[in-house]
Order: C-alpha cells, then sequence, then structure tokens
C-alpha cells in the first residue's frame, strides 16, 4: 500500500498520507515519499495549489518512534533537512486530526491551515527528551507568539481545533466532513489568481519572514520595483479589476 497518495483535479493537487495504522507517522519512507511527490507536483505545469491532509483518524502523529530508536533505522537519513521541500506553489494543510511534534511541525511547514473540528495540536519534543529540527521554534512563535509557543514546549498539551483558531495557528475550523471541501474551494481560489504573480508574493513573504521588518520592506520594495519594470498591460489590469469587483459583489 502505497504511503503516500495523490490526487489532482482541475489544478489542485490532493497529497494523502496514508499510514493510518499508525496515525501517519513519519516514517523514513514516508518522508522520502512525501518530499518526492511535492517536489514532483511543484513541477508539474497542470498543478497550481497542492494540499496536504492524512488519512482519518489523524493528520500526522509524529516521526515513527519504532524506527527513531534503530540506530541505523531510514529515519536516521530521512529526517535531515526540511520536513518539506522549498516549494513555489501554495502549500495549504487540511488537518484533519491529531498534529504531534513532526506532525505539528509538517502543518507549519503550510502556507495556511484548515482545521476539521477534530484536530487537535500539541509539541512533545521536550517530554521526549528531543530537539527541534523543522524549524518549530521559528514557525509555531509566528504563528501563535512566543508566550503560547512556549507554553505548549513547556507542558506538551494539546490545543483543540477552536482553541488553535483563537490562537491565530489555524485560519479555519470546519465539521470534519466538510474538511476537503472547503480547502478545495480555497484552493480553487488560489489557483484562479495570476500564478505568477501570487507565487512572487509567496516568495517574498517567505523571504521577508528570514530577516527584520525593515529587511522586509527592502526585499518588497526590490519585488515591486523588478515586477513593474517589466510593464503592465493597462488592457489586462482592467479587465481584472471589472472581475475582482463582480466578484466582490458576488460573495457580498
Amino acid at each position: 500500500m502505497p504511503v503516500v497518495l495523490t490526487e489532482v483535479a482541475g489544478s489542485v493537487a490532493t497529497v494523502t498520507l496514508n499510514r493510518p495504522e499508525r496515525r501517519n507517522a513519519l516514517s523514513g519512507e514516508l518522508i522520502s515519499e512525501l518530499r518526492r511527490e511535492l517536489t514532483s507536483l511543484d513541477e508539474r505545469a497542470d498543478v497550481d495549489v497542492i494540499v496536504l491532509t492524512g488519512a482519518d483518524p489523524a493528520f500526522c502523529a509524529g516521526l515513527d518512534l519504532t524506527e527513531l530508536g534503530q540506530a541505523d533505522g531510514p529515519i536516521r537519513h530521512a529526517a535531515r533537512g526540511p520536513v518539506v521541500p522549498d516549494l513555489a506553489k501554495p502549500l495549504i494543510g487540511a488537518i484533519n486530526g491529531v498534529a504531534v511534534t513532526g506532525g505539528l511541525e509538517l502543518a507549519l511547514a503550510c502556507d495556511f491551515l484548515i482545521a476539521s473540528e477534530r484536530a487537535r495540536f500539541a509539541d512533545t519534543h521536550a517530554r521526549m527528551g528531543i530537539q527541534p529540527g523543522w524549524g518549530l521554534t521559528v514557525a509555531l512563535p509566528a504563528a501563535v507568539g512566543i508566550r503560547r509557543a512556549k507554553q505548549m514546549s513547556a507542558t506538551g498539551n494539546f490545543v483543540d481545533a477552536q482553541t488553535a483558531l483563537s490562537w491565530g495557528l489555524v485560519n479555519h475550523v470546519v465539521p470534519h466532513g466538510d474538511l476537503l471541501a472547503f480547502a478545495h474551494k480555497l484552493a480553487a481560489d488560489a489557483a484562479s489568481t495570476d500564478q505568477r504573480a501570487l507565487r512572487t508574493i509567496f516568495a517574498t513573504y517567505d523571504q521577508g519572514s528570514l530577516g527584520t521588518g525593515r529587511d522586509a520592506l527592502q526585499l518588497e520594495s526590490q519585488v515591486n520595483a523588478r515586477w513593474h519594470a517589466q510593464g503592465i498591460d493597462a488592457a489586462q489590469v482592467a479587465e481584472r479589476r471589472a472581475a475582482v469587483i463582480e466578484r466582490g459583489r458576488a460573495q457580498a
């Protein structure tokens, strides 16, 4: 049975972690296959947005501890480097259940998160006596603030979906049965934009987050200058403006 399932519909790809009997724990095979599949989808011309989820009942229970305890186990090599490769395309996390420790880091590697009402989040690195290596100490405070991040790491306590929403960890909480439909709707919205512009904006977000606020503003200014130096098609802008206005009216 494949440990990663992929389905493409329209320009949206859905990637599912598929080790439900192990609560989608990250084995060496799963980490390698996930990176390979995400890289492949990022290179496909017919895919604009990727949705990442888990086979019920969990999103991801973290590293597979049966492999982690093996001195020369496959996870030792696979766990090196970022859990998600550097992607140009938006990656939306559809969190269908628990996202714990390494699973929380995987969720945090997504651009934004939609949570099922069944989703729960926890950082148990300190309880396990191990250290984060996939960016948790940067991404978690960026999402929830340094004090809440420290609370999560100090206690290892679970944060439920509604609390995660109020803390800013997730963007939406939806009924479990509506999770993928809701995520796919947002993915389709993202896919309907100018993809070159969207990917440039996302790259600017990502690069800007690595420096100071002043650095980020200078970066944005430089990206803006390069983009507009290429010239703007006034007729195309007018057409898109009309479409944005009409879309806004439809959403009112």
